[in-house]
């Protein structure tokens, strides 16, 4: 069972993509700022992150960042799920090494869930 890592500040959104990707058969680790997903990411790296960018603590950015520094986290998919849709934005996500960009009004929970599937394939 593929562990997903979640890292998003809104407890409506964990619950939903956590149901959602329990449904799914993912196993679901939740932090709900950036300083905790940075520790649990390092203690055991995850099959997949899903990171917003907008957090308490540590930003989506600077955790991409960090992700790019480790040596044992810089083969880890990302896929950013935010809010911020603009070009220059989704760009930035891109080339700091995510794999996708999703903005969070442009996709449902499963659609999201069928996103993770297709990178994990």
């Amino acid at each position: 069972m593929e562990t997903i890592l979640l890292i998003e500040d809104d407890p409506f959104l964990v619950e939903i993509y956590t149901t959602k990707l329990k449904e799914a058969e993912f196993s679901v680790e939740v932090a709900t700022d950036g300083n905790e997903g940075l520790k649990k990411m390092k203690k055991k790296s995850p099959g997949l992150l899903l990171l917003d960018i907008v957090l308490p603590g540590f930003n989506g950015w600077e955790i991409l960042r960090e992700i790019k520094k480790d040596n044992k986290l810089n083969n880890l998919k990302v896929i950013i799920l935010s809010n911020l849709g603009e070009k220059e934005e989704i760009e930035k996500g891109l080339k700091l090494g995510a794999v996708k960009y999703l903005v969070k009004s442009h996709y449902t929970p499963s659609e999201v869930v069928e996103e993770i599937k297709k990178i994990l394939k």
